[in-house]
């Protein structure tokens, strides 16, 4: 379809190594009569005191532009972003459609003790503030979040990868854990997903943990049928990998084979990388949504990319076009 209007597509800094496989996968797979699509270019200007100012350096007016940024870490990531949205709308941009491969925040999507702030309610209120006509994001920490937002919002999956990548393994006695009970929905439609897949039934187990204050854990017992199992914990973050170290453990102490982690999130904040190589975990899966370079030769930690179903909703989105066949769970 052509357009009145040309797609624009930028990124922040904290994914601008994403954005260029994005825009790689766009290039490859957009009709012959559309035109090709490059990252624009967006300059970031610090001040000695910490506040920056983001400028385009080419004209988006009248453009549908899309700005690429993961919150990670979220304060000024987040700033960033909303500067930008503000920078697009201000120099007339038709729409501004804000990519957030991690929605930071979304752990705060309630009130769970007195006197908190709800941060994922307050960051939807202020991308929508900063001009943003839609959101694009994934594997929030709670699906419900997509309710806080007054413009639409695509929630994409990483099981549209993960699924395919756990079957190319050809893991045998397969079993999905969720590492605690918020993640039980997430662990049963991969366990169902599996199970269709394979034509072998994939068990669920459930780990209930209580935690002591936060990202620190007190106690994880295991419900389920463990013991002969290789079983792979699936869940939306890694952050300090304490929860996750610690149910690996508890699962190989109940018999189980073998235990994988998979989570599309890898935060991976301080000591969670060096946790996880001393851990029992034979491997662990994160996608590319938050950067880590780093991390490409790990013999551990395997990167799976997220970068072409984005760059898949992208052009649909753009084209008008359902995107309803990017969801697998």
């Amino acid at each position: 379809m052509l357009h009145s209007h040309r797609m624009e597509v930028f990124a922040c800094r904290a994914s601008k190594d994403f954005a260029r496989k994005v825009i790689d996968y766009l290039n490859r797979t957009m009709s012959p009569e559309e035109a090709p699509c490059h990252l624009g270019d967006l300059e970031v200007t610090p001040f000695s005191d910490g506040e920056f100012q983001p400028i385009f350096k080419e004209s988006v007016r009248g453009a549908t532009v899309y700005i690429l940024q993961s919150t990670v870490p979220p304060a000024d990531n987040l700033m960033e972003l909303l500067l930008t949205i503000d920078a697009a709308k201000r120099a007339s941009a038709d729409k501004v459609i804000a990519v957030m491969p991690y929605f930071g925040w979304a752990r705060q999507d309630r009130k769970d003790r007195p006197r908190v702030a709800i941060g994922a309610k307050l960051a939807a209120n202020l991308l929508r503030a900063a001009g943003a006509d839609r959101v694009m994001t994934c594997d929030l920490h709670a699906d419900q979040i997509q309710g806080f937002f007054d413009i639409p919002v695509d929630h994409v999956y990483a099981s549209k990868v993960f699924i395919p990548y756990i079957q190319s393994k050809h893991i045998p006695d397969l079993a999905i854990a969720a590492p605690d009970v918020g993640g039980a929905k997430r662990a049963n439609a991969y366990a169902k997903a599996l199970s269709a897949n394979n034509n072998e039934d994939c068990g669920v187990i459930l780990c209930h943990k209580t935690r002591e204050r936060a990202n620190v854990v007190a106690e994880i017992k295991a419900i389920g049928e463990v013991e002969g199992k290789n079983i792979i914990i699936v869940d939306d973050m890694i952050d300090t990998a304490g929860t996750l170290c610690k149910a690996a453990e508890v699962l190989k102490e109940k018999g189980a084979k073998s235990v994988r982690a998979c989570a599309t999130h890898g935060l991976l904040s301080g000591s969670a990388i060096e946790r996880i190589h001393e851990s029992c975990l034979e491997e662990v899966y994160i996608t590319d949504t938050v950067p880590h370079p780093e991390l490409s030769d790990d013999p551990k930690i395997r990167i799976v990319s997220m970068t072409e179903v984005f760059a898949s909703i992208i052009n649909k989105v753009y084209n008008y076009e359902s995107v309803s066949t990017e969801f697998i769970c």
